[in-house]
């Protein structure tokens, strides 16, 4: 018999569906792709060089780009698409969402399966309709994103490009050991089916299961986090040991690792071990920046989740054992931000999403810029390096022959006011348009 958990997922996916469907028929024009479209732009961003460029017009082809020429061109029997007074800028990318997240006042763990499958289809709408064309999903319940994941790729649904990391893989107790929140008698022992290792053994089996799930990455949680009811937001909860075998594995499978990690000893531990990036960094010292740089690691900081958190605490709107530590994370990012940028670490866009509210996504770039960045270098973060970090830049990340046709524009110029970075106007990914002039364009199956 099918679980309950099952019939849930059908009836959400087909309640969602139909109702797009509907919507197509009666109301806003559908988005769809043309087989060839010339794109002029007034002005675009070369993030590989790092500069504006001016007048520039974009041939797209079968949902890629096919070439990139100066001034405004046009090619006969093509879609013109024009975008008077805008920037070109490569989609977005963000390497840390939550799309099934309930968000922080209830916790982790405090939503019903059914909730979070609902959440992650609307969430995915709301992030693609922000600009970003492609997210890493680094933790959901059990395996929805894979599922949201395919649906998009099959057309089924509208969202970004998701790679998943599938649950968060935790200790006993740790950031992610979601049986924290129940009743002492109905904790049970969780162990690597559910996401719970505690041993180098376990972690390989964790990671095979997840292999078995078809995820496309692993995320471990190596501290304390906020949102936990542990005391510690920055205690180490892998050993060394541990995390060598969780990466191991990881790259045995032909995967990338990254890690919730937020406190001094469990990044070393961390970047030791070989991960490819870490989320969060709050409390990384002078070692953890060198070991950092010296070995390539990559890091997405999350600044606005930082903030968030803290300005909730300040409200009272967050779980009593989350207050005291949600209050000291805000401040802090700011300085290891400045600190680690100006030290030579490689930076990639990540936001925590899930934490607050999906399409908030581009509330990081202000504060990376406040923390001393050029809003260049955010930009790069969320397109060049963001594809670069997840070994997707033969695909994705700048507007570039033989590249997915991935592209959004803004009124104005980012690199003059990097706030117009939330007031996306245009939206396209894989060569189909979903916003345009500011309009929403409703999904047609």
């Amino acid at each position: 018999m099918i679980g309950k958990k099952w019939w849930a997922v059908a009836v959400s996916m087909l309640l969602l569906v139909g109702s797009r469907m509907a919507c197509a028929q009666v109301s806003s024009p559908a988005a769809t792709s043309p087989a060839r479209i010339v794109l002029h732009c007034p002005a675009a961003i070369d993030v590989a060089q790092g500069k504006m460029l001016g007048q520039t017009t974009v041939v797209i082809e079968g949902g890629k780009i096919k070439s990139v020429a100066p001034g405004i061109q046009n090619e006969p029997g093509a879609t013109v698409i024009d975008l008077p007074g805008e920037t070109c800028i490569p989609g977005l990318i963000d390497l840390h969402v939550h799309l099934s997240s309930s968000g922080g006042r209830r916790g982790m763990g405090g939503q019903d399966f059914a909730d979070a499958v609902l959440r992650a289809a609307y969430s995915a709408r709301k992030t693609l309709l922000a600009g970003f064309t492609t997210v890493e999903n680094v933790g959901d319940s059990n395996y929805e994103t894979v599922s949201l994941r395919n649906a998009i790729n099959q057309g089924w649904m509208e969202g970004p490009r998701i790679f998943t990391a599938g649950p968060a893989i935790s200790t006993s107790g740790g950031h992610g050991d979601r049986s924290s929140r129940l009743p002492i008698d109905l904790q049970g022992d969780p162990g690597p089916a559910q996401n719970i290792i505690n041993s180098p053994e376990d972690a390989y089996k964790a990671v095979r299961i997840h292999y078995k799930e078809h995820v496309d990455f692993i995320k471990f949680m190596s501290s304390g986090g906020v949102m936990d009811t542990g005391a510690s937001v920055n205690n180490p909860q892998f050993t060394l040991e541990e995390a060598k075998a969780i990466v191991a594995a990881a790259h045995d499978y032909g995967f990338l690792a990254t890690t919730h990690s937020m406190g001094a000893e469990a990044i070393r531990r961390a970047v030791l071990a070989g991960v490819d990036s870490i989320q969060h960094g709050t409390f990384m010292d002078d070692e953890d920046i060198r070991l950092m740089k010296e070995r390539g690691t990559w890091y997405c900081p999350t600044v606005y989740a930082n903030h968030y958190v803290a300005e909730q605490a300040q409200k009272g709107n967050m779980q009593a054992e989350s207050i005291p530590k949600a209050l000291i994370v805000g401040p802090q990012i700011m300085k290891i931000v400045s600190k680690a940028y100006k030290a030579g670490v490689k930076f990639a866009y990540g936001t925590d999403t899930g934490v607050f509210a999906p399409g908030e996504n581009w509330r990081d770039f202000p504060l990376l810029v406040e923390a001393g960045m050029p809003p260049i270098y955010a930009i790069q973060m969320a397109t060049i390096n963001a594809a670069q970090a997840s070994k997707h830049e033969a695909d994705l990340g700048s507007i570039a022959p033989g590249k997915a046709a991935d592209i959004v524009a803004v009124k104005g110029d980012p690199l003059q006011d990097i706030n117009l970075m939330g007031k996306i106007d245009f939206v396209m990914k894989a060569g189909v348009v979903y916003k345009q002039d500011g309009k929403e364009l409703v999904f047609e199956q």
